[in-house]
């Protein structure tokens, strides 16, 4: 290992996917892994440990996910950077790493090498971004402002991610069938969709309907 290498902690609940990360980064002189941890709290207990310049953390993972281990990150070991390393792309899990601290995001297609300068730049303050989730960003800031849901538009988008048809959400809000289709057109407009499965998708990803 060469002096001046970049410490790392590899988190991942995936044993299959952390062994190939560190496979990737193992060979590697400028990059030491001081740590592996399956979940978020064994994560904090390893940067307390260690205090590595980088910790590449997934953000689905069980006990403390990634956006929760970010952000205690952030708040007691400022010197640690954290970098997501993740499959999920969608526009609500960038914000929510993004938001939560995290110097970069990259998915798990990454190449070697874009992982390897990936480090690096972290461990130098360096914003890193997979290009599609640039791409993302990028076209999020240049959205016009979003118009809300009204209440009664999100109670029937929440009925038609039961499967209700409209005369049956009608029933359920008391209200006709002709108001129900009015508040489908307006929400479908709010999200730019064209189909009931489309609109309940963008708006669970846009943090607008809560389904258990």
């Amino acid at each position: 290992m060469s002096e001046g290498a970049v410490r790392i902690v590899v988190v991942d609940d995936h044993t299959v996917m952390r062994a190939g990360v560190v496979a990737l980064l193992a060979d590697e002189d400028s990059i030491e892994i001081v740590g592996e941890a399956e979940d978020g709290r064994a994560a904090l207990d390893l940067v307390e440990r260690y205090g590595p310049d980088v910790a590449l953390v997934d953000l689905r993972m069980p006990v403390l996910d990634g956006v929760a281990t970010t952000t205690e990150i952030v708040a007691r070991h400022p010197r640690t950077r954290v970098l997501i390393l993740t499959t999920y792309d969608t526009d609500t899990e960038i914000e929510r790493g993004v938001e939560a601290g995290a110097i970069g995001y990259l998915l798990k297609d990454t190449t070697r090498e874009q992982l390897v300068d990936a480090v690096h730049a972290a461990a130098r303050g360096e914003t890193v971004l997979a290009p599609r989730v640039a791409a993302k960003l990028v076209a999020r800031m240049r959205r016009p402002a979003q118009e809300p849901l009204t209440d009664r538009e999100t109670d029937v988008l929440n009925a038609v991610a039961d499967g209700l048809t409209n005369a049956e959400i009608g029933r359920r809000l008391v209200i006709g069938e002709a108001t129900v289709k009015t508040h489908l057109l307006r929400l479908f407009a709010k999200l730019d969709v064209n189909d009931r499965t489309r609109a309940v998708v963008v708006a669970m990803e846009r943090g607008l309907l809560r389904r258990p």
